[in-house]
């Protein structure tokens, strides 16, 4: 697929601009092999962009691929934002001023861990509407995106002078369920084109299933992304498996997003990879309510402010050690050109005879350099250097790889592209400088161990300097000394060419370039210090203000609206009502999501996370009309689709979802009939308790049923304590539903009907099972309170005015908010937030923008992925006209206090 540029001269000639095709990829003519960062305008502050992507630009790397999410520039139905932080034309042309192609991925689906994979949250509210498939009312909503950003785009492809060379179409849809992948796929290429977009479209499949992800529509050119363990032997084999498959549809491997480790990146490179995009090289942050909710937890977890999965600059810019390592590859890359960018994979049984005293491969992979040659990848899994031998065209020859390396080895090369009629058979290292003249040529490695370069092909050669060369025939082994940092190895060898002229081959050895590196976080948390006068700032005083955030209260005759139907598509809101408790144990709470503090009467209980999962809540001692009170919050809209529990479901809204009060519970587990479908029971069926059937078919279904005498007037709740894996459970003849071992309930509706089947694979292992149902009424009539980001956002802003100056620690009494305001001093790296304290949920806000949450602990703090949970970054652009900060601070710990101890302010790294 080609992007052309037309010139309009008489005699018109169709110049390709971007072409991704069977020879690989070539930008304007010039065969690439492309190294890309993802680096992500939305989770900086604007006054970093620049800085960002000159990282990226000095690092070596060729592009940016940046995602664009929908609901961050639509903010409500129809309210569209393009100015500031959220400018990404502004971004995109910067990235082309600073040198660098951009990959853009508008979604419409991005994932990316942000808040509903940039669907926005108002999509759920339509029962008919289908998020991600060839549905009319979907595809409406992401025309009015795609009218948005799409000419954005189209006036920034590479053919009219701009940096966009490739547009990505959704997001590694093999991993949704969309029930007509061509023809979804199909509207959003046609949308894209209808735009304008003429740059080559991508689409990539996440879990390698080609058809799945680009449903082979034509014109959408299919990539892959990979996540192997870096330590893995079999990396090659499966990478090369989908090089064939793209060879096969007459396409080069492009790798939109794969593991940041350089030595991993290696070897997908000689896999075959054109394109390689290590996913998040470069940091940000999830400031405000944007993190997404998912499900890589027991089963979900909530993703952290900080988003940093260890690419080589941290959130807060500062460079590590891969940093370094990129480089090296870019170098290698840029030195190899288009004898890289034109080449074909070897074939591995044939081609790659190499042998290693260290973990290597289980099957190397190596390339055929156009023009001769071969690039072989020889890593190192273990920490320490070994030796490695490879066979060549006369005889092996033995080098030094080091621990967690994997030098990519240069075989057969020939020179006489750069001016000497003679063959390189080995390099043991990564050529990453060659400067050649008439009659000498000079050959740069990067390398932290010695250095085995073979040459074939020169005659009468002697080595002035002494070094350590020995020869046999036209062949001439020289070995460089591992060098010493700003001290590079050098010797030169004097021989005669294959055409009879006198050349010197000069070899150097240099380690690989200094780039400071900030420690990984763990070490002293990610931070560096600015400047060594600069300590922490511990802050022991903090003003109290008075009131709160004032909701937009609206009222629920029946039960509780989801959020977003109050207007909260991020933020929070209260419920509350007074419900009849008289001869009520427990409540019953179906759907709450995302973070939950409920009172009943004057017991507030700790904050839950169940991501929807049913709670069962003791009323204690409540009788009689009893207050009821629920604060729900956003943390976020899923990014992945995960059947298990509805908050973890794409599209899935937040709220309250429904309360029950428990007015009966009853013991249903014994005298459930065996059926005899998958197992052998035969009529009369047997009586057994549910899960009780004994059987050697393991694993075969087994179906229980029976009639629970269920009241026909009344609303019922089925619960099957004790489910390890998914049950299927018919009510009368209806339809089975999956009950599944995270949130193991059933409503039953009045009427619904009381025989009820639970079918579920044979298990000798599982725990006995407990079934029980509880007779059930509604809580109804609520008071809704509406506090959006905005509103909270815009209180922040407020001048703190009077208020109690306290010192810490402080405590919180149980069901508390309190809104702090803190001075701090303003830091040309910004700052490093943390809190101490025990069972706290704390909002900061700086500058006008909400810098994200922490929950610092206590039994029911969930599991938090992606970053750093424990701190918050304080841009020192978001402290120029305030020195402010202001955090709202909530106990989780429900009927026990809780503790604010102190406040610490860090000089951000960077």
């Amino acid at each position: 697929m080609t992007d052309t540029k037309v010139d309009a001269s008489p005699d018109t000639v169709t110049v390709p601009s971007v072409a991704v095709d069977a020879d690989g990829i070539a930008i304007d003519g010039t065969p690439r092999t492309l190294l890309c960062a993802s680096l992500f305008y939305f989770r900086l502050p604007r006054q970093e962009w620049r800085r960002r992507l000159e990282q990226v630009r000095d690092s070596g790397y060729h592009c940016i691929d940046v995602y664009l999410p929908w609901n961050f520039h639509e903010l409500a139905p129809g309210e569209w934002a393009f100015e500031g932080r959220r400018d990404a034309a502004a971004f995109l042309d910067l990235a082309g001023e600073v040198g660098l192609m951009v990959i853009a991925r508008p979604g419409p689906y991005i994932c990316s861990e942000w808040d509903g994979g940039g669907l926005p949250a108002w999509l759920g509210l339509d029962p008919d509407l289908r998020v991600r498939q060839n549905d009319v009312a979907f595809l409406a909503h992401v025309r009015r995106w795609f009218d948005r950003v799409m000419p954005m785009l189209a006036a920034r492809q590479h053919h009219d002078g701009g940096p966009v060379v490739m547009v990505q179409l959704e997001n590694e849809l093999d991993f949704f369920d969309c029930s007509d992948r061509a023809g979804y796929i199909a509207a959003l290429r046609d949308l894209a084109l209808e735009h304008g977009i003429t740059v080559p479209l991508v689409a990539c499949a996440g879990q390698g299933d080609l058809q799945g992800a680009t449903g082979e529509v034509h014109g959408v050119i299919p990539a892959f992304n990979f996540y192997p363990a870096d330590d893995s032997p079999d990396i090659e084999p499966e990478v090369r498996h989908y090089a064939e498959l793209a060879r096969g549809r007459g396409l080069p491997l492009l790798v939109t997003e794969t593991n940041r480790s350089h030595r991993t990146l290696r070897r997908l490179l000689a896999s075959g990879a054109s394109f390689i995009a290590p996913y998040l090289q470069s940091s940000g942050w999830n400031f405000g309510f944007t993190p997404a909710t998912g499900n890589w937890g027991e089963p979900g977890s909530f993703m952290s402010h900080g988003y940093d999965f260890g690419g080589y600059v941290s959130s807060t810019g500062a460079t590590r050690a891969e940093y370094v390592e990129a480089q090296v590859l870019a170098q290698v890359i840029d030195t190899l050109g288009p004898r890289l960018a034109r080449s074909r994979p070897a074939d591995p049984v044939t081609a790659v005879r190499l042998s290693a005293e260290f973990p290597t491969s289980s099957a190397p992979s190596a390339l055929d350099l156009s023009g001769g040659g071969r690039l072989l990848a020889v890593p190192n899994l273990a920490d320490e250097a070994g030796t490695a031998t490879v066979q060549l065209l006369d005889g092996a020859a033995t080098f030094i790889v080091a621990g967690g390396a994997a030098p990519l080895v240069l075989l057969d090369l020939p020179l006489d592209g750069w001016g000497v009629d003679a063959t390189m058979a080995l390099a043991s290292a990564d050529l990453v400088a060659v400067a050649a003249e008439p009659g000498r040529l000079e050959l740069t490695f990067a390398s932290e161990v010695p250095v085995t370069v073979v040459l074939r092909g020169l005659h009468e050669v002697v080595a002035p300097s002494g070094g350590p060369v020995t020869t046999a025939g036209d062949r001439a082994t020289v070995t460089l000394a591992a060098p010493e940092p700003g001290t590079p190895a050098h010797t030169f060898v004097v021989g005669t060419d294959g055409s009879g002229r006198a050349v010197e081959v000069h070899l150097r050895a240099r380690t690989m370039p200094g780039t400071p590196a900030a420690p990984e976080p763990g070490a002293d948390g990610g931070r560096t210090r600015q400047d060594p006068a600069l300590t922490d700032v511990v802050v022991s005083r903090v003003n109290v203000r008075t009131g709160g955030p004032e909701a937009h209260v609206t009222y629920a005759p029946g039960v509780p609206p989801p959020l977003e139907a109050l207007g909260v598509h991020r933020g929070r809101g209260t419920y509350a009502t007074t419900a009849d408790l008289t001869d009520v144990s427990e409540l019953l709470v179906f759907g709450a999501c995302d973070v939950l503090d409920l009172s009943v009467g004057d017991v507030s209980l700790p904050s839950a996370a169940t991501f929807g999962a049913t709670q069962r809540v003791d009323v204690g001692a409540a009788q009689g009309d009893t207050a009821i009170t629920a604060v729900v919050e956003i943390w976020g809209h899923p990014n992945f689709d995960d059947a298990r529990l509805p908050a973890l479901r794409l599209g899935g809204l937040r709220g309250l979802g429904s309360v029950w009060a428990v007015r009966g519970v009853r013991e249903v587990t014994a005298l459930w009939r065996v059926l005899p479908e998958g197992q052998w029971a035969g009529p009369p069926a047997p009586i057994r308790a549910l899960g009780g059937w004994s059987s050697t078919r393991v694993g075969a279904p087994v179906t229980y049923e029976r009639d629970l005498g269920l009241d026909p007037g009344h609303e019922h709740a089925l619960h099957l304590e004790g489910l390890r894996e998914p049950a299927l459970v018919r009510v009368d003849a209806g339809t089975p539903r999956t009950v599944t071992a995270e949130d193991p309930w059933l409503l039953l509706p009045a009427g619904s009907g009381s025989s009820v089947a639970v079918t579920l694979p044979h298990d000798p292992s599982r725990p006995a099972l407990r079934a029980q149902v509880l007779r059930v009424t509604n809580v109804e009539r609520w008071s809704c309170g509406a506090e959006p980001d905005t509103v909270l956002t815009q209180y922040a802003a407020r001048p703190p005015g009077d208020g109690d100056v306290v010192d810490l620690p402080l405590t919180l009494e149980p069901g508390t908010e309190l809104w702090l305001d803190v001075d701090v001093p303003v830091l040309t790296g910004g700052h490093v937030i943390e809190v101490d304290g025990d069972g706290l949920r704390v909002t900061a806000w700086a500058g006008g923008e909400c810098l994200g949450r922490l929950w610092t602990g206590g039994a029911g703090r969930p599991r938090f992925t992606g970053g750093d949970p424990d701190r918050l970054w304080l841009p020192a652009a978001w402290t120029v006209h305030a020195s402010r900060l202001t955090l709202a601070v909530r106990g989780t710990r429900g009927s026990h206090s809780s503790t604010l101890n102190a406040i610490r302010l860090a000089p951000a790294p960077g």
